[in-house]
């Protein structure tokens, strides 16, 4: 590794491949500090200070990844019912990749106490504080959350503008093959709602007053190739001109 100086930091300062001041040997330096001391013919760059770069750069790629994930809490209500929905899953999801398997993956789930009555349940985004139902709900049958069967999710979001909002959730059960999944808990998938590719449309026909299509007047001569006349016009003055010479 290439010595480097730092020249803002304290340059009468020199260290060994250890990490060591030579000035007090019993003061430690990070790991990623191999060597530095004052050298007026190196320059600040070298490929120790770069790794480091490198390193701030992607643990700050990170964390703008991080920062993508966001949360969603999904209620259940039995259909018909005056008792207040209650927590089903709460999810996480990714809207940078929908389709995939990590878009939407599940936190937390409350399989529902249903009575045994319930045959239709109500499913979507509940807001506590304003106590009703916020965006689409969606209707599914309680057979869903029954024995053999694992729930699954899915979340609804509106990719067409930068806020993201959540239409709705749905849930269907499916049914656990012993023979070709290990994974018994409930899934998550995420619906990404994108604006969809707009008609290439001509241009737009001009009506008259009285509703017939107006047409297009057509040029005279002199709009078509006036360009052309004062071409003609210019050759015509600059030949004169080199005769009466």
């Amino acid at each position: 590794m290439w010595p480097v100086r730092v020249s803002r930091l304290r340059p009468n300062l020199r260290f060994d491949l250890r990490g060591q001041l030579f000035d007090n040997p019993a003061t430690r330096l990070p790991s990623h500090v191999l060597r530095c001391y004052k050298n007026p013919e190196l320059e600040f760059g070298t490929p120790d200070m770069m790794s480091i770069f490198s390193i701030a750069a992607f643990l700050g790629a990170a964390s703008v990844v991080v920062a993508e994930a966001r949360t969603a809490n999904i209620y259940i209500q039995p259909l018909g019912s005056s008792s207040a929905p209650v927590l089903l899953a709460g999810l996480t999801y990714d809207s940078s990749a929908p389709g995939t398997a990590s878009s939407a993956s599940v936190t937390s789930y409350e399989a529902p106490d249903l009575p045994e009555s319930t045959e239709l349940v109500r499913v979507g985004i509940y807001d506590t504080n304003q106590k009703q139902w916020a965006g689409s709900t969606s209707v599914a049958s309680a057979e869903n959350f029954s024995k053999g069967y694992s729930p699954h999710l899915v979340l609804s979001v509106d990719g067409t503008s930068g806020d993201e909002v959540v239409l709705g959730a749905s849930v269907r059960g499916v049914r656990i093959d012993a023979g070709q999944t290990r994974d018994f808990g409930p899934q998550a998938s995420l619906l990404l709602a994108s604006r969809g590719k707009q008609p290439d449309l001509n241009k737009p026909i001009v009506l008259s007053p009285e509703g017939k299509k107006v047409e297009n007047e057509e040029k005279t001569f002199l709009q078509k190739y006036w360009w052309m006349i004062g071409i003609a016009i210019m050759l015509a003055m600059g030949g004169g001109g080199g005769e009466g010479k």
